[in-house]
């Protein structure tokens, strides 16, 4: 069975790239436009990994990161994000950010990233 995911990001377009991306080695089982948005469907769903935008409207990414992290230190969150945010970057990983991708990415690089943070048992 594979895992299942939870994707998040403000842009109707990138959740569409990022779950295209990835729904062939995971299960998508929800998808967020906001930070709050996505602690909802992460309480919901309870999936075993998010992609995770850091610019985000209602609540950032970083703030839903550590909110998700609180509440299920072992769920991994690979963030999606612009390269501009390198700042944000360092932020997301000292609140337990699992991994990172920059906008635009190749297929191969997300999956990869995503195979990596869960110990790979995604591609294989």
């Amino acid at each position: 069975m594979p895992p299942q995911a939870v994707v998040v990001d403000d842009s109707a377009f990138q959740r569409t790239v990022v779950s295209e991306t990835i729904d062939d080695h995971v299960e998508i089982v929800g998808t967020a436009e906001n930070g709050r948005e996505a602690i909802k469907v992460f309480a919901e769903t309870k999936p075993d990994l998010l992609t995770m935008d850091i610019m985000m409207p209602k609540l950032n990414g970083i703030e839903a990161l550590s909110a998700i992290k609180e509440r299920s230190p072992e769920t991994t969150v690979v963030m999606v994000t612009s390269v501009s945010q390198k700042e944000k970057m360092r932020e997301a990983a000292k609140a337990g950010a699992d991994g990172y991708v920059t906008k635009p990415f190749e297929a191969e690089e997300l999956t990869a990233e995503l195979d990596e943070a869960v110990g790979g048992s995604i591609t294989g």
